[in-house]
């Protein structure tokens, strides 16, 4: 496993080299947020929806753990979210007292025409670079997509 240089110029060099790489993914990030089929959604709304299309259904609970917010804002985000029919509060199959967010039809289409969108986004801007930069940075998308996950 790569460690990063504590000295010299191999320091300085990672050290710019994870700033130039905290740059680039903020700046993408921020580019590929405007790339939205639903503008009425916030952020946060979306990642919710994301976070039902990847895991599944889940509890309110569950799903500010998950989304690292407070379970009174969830509560606030899921009643916007079922108010504009994205999705559907259910019973809980073992615990009557709590429910289960489960996303509807309609989001799983928003969210599926959202990513194509942003894919055609991403697919014009890599169609800018040159076969080198294309194959580098195709071969970087499952190290980035690990980064992500650790």
């Amino acid at each position: 496993m790569p460690e990063l240089s504590e000295h010299g110029d191999e320091a300085e060099a990672d050290s710019a080299a994870i700033s130039a790489l905290r740059s680039a993914v903020l700046r993408l990030s921020r580019r590929l947020k405007h790339q939205r089929v639903d503008e009425s959604l916030s952020p946060t709304e979306m990642s919710v929806l994301g976070t039902l299309a990847r895991c599944g259904s889940a509890t309110p609970s569950e799903l500010a753990r998950k989304e690292h917010v407070q379970p009174p804002s969830m509560t606030r985000i899921v009643a916007m979210l079922e108010a504009k029919g994205l999705v559907r509060m259910e019973p809980h199959p073992e615990d009557r007292r709590q429910k289960v967010v489960t996303q509807t039809e309609q989001a799983e289409s928003m969210l599926a025409a959202s990513r194509e969108k942003r894919n055609v986004w991403l697919a014009e801007l890599v169609g800018q670079l040159d076969e080198d930069e294309w194959a580098r940075l195709r071969d970087a998308a499952p190290v980035l997509e690990k980064l992500a996950h650790l």
